[in-house]
């Protein structure tokens, strides 16, 4: 069966378009589409998505139905997070996503998220291992660690690439004390996970470290053969990260192509948040994945059709 899975992120609007099998639970992707209306602009917890991101949304929305509709689409998932979490037109907004696509817009809280981007990163052949995954958002960041799909941990941390951004590195470049004060912000936000999560395996999933590969390999268009599965080392992101701290955001999108855009402004915010979170577990090098929610999201519709049949 063809599934679609849309999700509805603080930055990007991400469509999956996947062959599924309900038996076997297994997913194989056809086709990956990237939008980044970022609806989370501006907004803080009790606010409201804008009503030029809400437009920007629903073209996106029209887009990727005439996308599904020219394929044996038999289910439609959409998943939202963060955003939708804090603003206060949330609901507003998945009525009108009903009334005008008959799509039902589950939103999920952050333990979901967490649960949803662990299933979506987290290939079968590392089961038998203590797998961690990092899920960078815009307005969130969600730690998970699991082995055989059974979680140990998980935690989202209200700290995203459009939130540190926005809350901390207010010039352009940022200077010395909005930069300390965003890493003291690191450190107190994911401080209790010192010394306390210990995985065999580390996987990064979302835009930053997509993107981040992509930067470092050189790659002027994101290419997901090539970033899915390649490794990032802790040495390669903090020198990116101190070339970051002094470029602009045209300098960047100069520097580094088309993948940046849409994050050429946001990208060093999630790459500190990465980088602390490398520290503060000691880790070296991480895999990056390309797949998270949209993925985790069938995998989790897979698993309650296979119950119910069972």
């Amino acid at each position: 069966m063809i599934i679609a899975s849309i999700d509805i992120g603080t930055n990007t609007v991400l469509l999956l378009l996947a062959d599924a099998n309900i038996a076997s639970k297994t997913l194989s992707p056809l086709l990956n589409e990237y939008r980044m209306p970022r609806i989370g602009k501006g907004l803080k917890q009790g606010g409201t998505i804008r009503k030029d991101r809400t437009e920007e949304l629903f073209k996106i929305l029209r887009d990727y139905k005439k996308i599904i509709d020219g394929h044996n689409t038999e289910t439609v998932l959409v998943t939202a997070t963060n955003a939708f979490r804090i603003a206060a037109n949330a609901d507003k907004i998945k009525k009108d996503i009903k009334d005008e696509f008959d799509y039902n817009v589950n939103i999920i809280s952050g333990e979901e998220e967490s649960e949803y981007a662990f299933y979506g990163a987290v290939p079968q052949s590392a089961n038998d291992k203590l797998n961690l995954v990092i899920d960078i958002g815009g307005g969130s960041t969600e730690l998970i660690t699991g082995k055989y799909n059974k979680i140990k941990y998980r935690k989202s941390f209200q700290i995203g690439s459009v939130s540190s951004t926005e809350n901390y590195l207010k010039h352009s470049p940022p200077n010395l004390e909005e930069l300390e004060n965003l890493d003291t912000a690191l450190l107190k936000t994911f401080n209790e996970i010192k010394n306390k999560l210990a995985p065999d395996l580390t996987f990064a999933v979302a835009g930053t470290p997509t993107t981040i590969s992509c930067m470092i390999k050189n790659l002027k268009e994101y290419d997901d053969k090539i970033v899915e599965g390649c490794h990032l080392s802790h040495s390669d992101l903090k020198k990116l990260s101190e070339e970051l701290k002094l470029l602009t955001p045209e300098d960047v999108k100069k520097r580094f192509g088309k993948v940046m855009r849409g994050r050429e402004d946001i990208i060093l915010g999630g790459s500190l948040i990465l980088l602390k979170v490398m520290e503060l577990l000691e880790i070296s090098d991480i895999k990056v994945s390309a797949r998270g929610i949209r993925y985790g999201a069938i995998h989790k519709y897979l698993m309650n059709q296979n119950k119910n049949q069972n």
